[in-house]
């Protein structure tokens, strides 16, 4: 038989891994290097770490500290790997980006309506995946927490019907002294879903938002008095 004529092997299909199946190299890299810097250097206690455990997909959403804000989220989210949104600056280097996207960030143009951002984050929380966004949009002292949620969070958050949890970050890592983290548990906003879209709607979901990161910053004040 010919070389033309032997049968052509067929290759084999990769299948597909499961959200909570999924492990790469440069995102355990990360989580090594979360799991040193917040038990030596820059030491971090987690509080209700248990609700992290929750299934996929959902919206992991935090107040915004430091660069290191993903870092302290991804180490404790044991489950899935987090598909952080970020910035589009922070591309502005060929290696940094090209590392960023081996960590799964999700680009956005802050200062644009980024409908192509916003589509990539829906399919991965179609997809069974975790978002992790940080809706203030920037870095905010302790006494602005969630002042101001980007409304676009909260419509990605109202058209994907998915739980948020929400986590509230003490302060940026401190050298050698401990930062506070607290898990809440699950936002279920399928009633406020249900109404669709329109302002009145995004903006109780920003209260609520609201709220719930100020109760957590008021658990962290009464930890702070015993």
């Amino acid at each position: 038989m010919s070389t033309a004529e032997k049968p052509q092997e067929k290759k084999e299909e990769k299948k597909p891994v499961a959200p909570d199946q999924e492990r790469t190299f440069w995102y355990t890299l990360a989580r090594i290097v979360a799991f040193l810097g917040t038990h030596t250097i820059f030491p971090v206690k987690y509080y209700h770490k248990e609700n992290f455990l929750l299934p996929g997909p959902y919206i992991a959403m935090s107040n915004h500290q430091s660069a290191c804000d993903p870092l302290i989220l991804a180490y404790p989210c044991k489950k899935y790997e987090i598909r952080f949104v970020g910035k589009k600056e922070l591309n502005k280097y060929p290696i940094i980006a090209k590392l960023l996207a081996k960590l799964h960030m999700i680009t956005v143009d802050r200062h644009n309506s980024d409908m192509a951002a916003m589509r990539q984050c829906a399919r991965t929380l179609r997809d069974g995946y975790v978002l992790g966004i940080f809706p203030e949009g920037t870095r905010h002292h302790s006494d602005q927490l969630m002042e101001e949620v980007e409304t676009g969070a909260a419509v990605l958050a109202l058209r994907a019907k998915t739980p948020i949890l929400p986590v509230y970050i003490e302060s940026k890592p401190r050298f050698l002294r401990v930062n506070h983290v607290y898990i809440g548990k699950p936002m279920n906003i399928t009633d406020l879903s249900a109404q669709g879209f329109n302002t009145e709607v995004v903006e109780e979901l920003c209260a609520r938002i609201r709220d719930t990161f100020h109760a957590l910053r008021d658990e962290n004040e009464q930890r702070k008095k015993k």
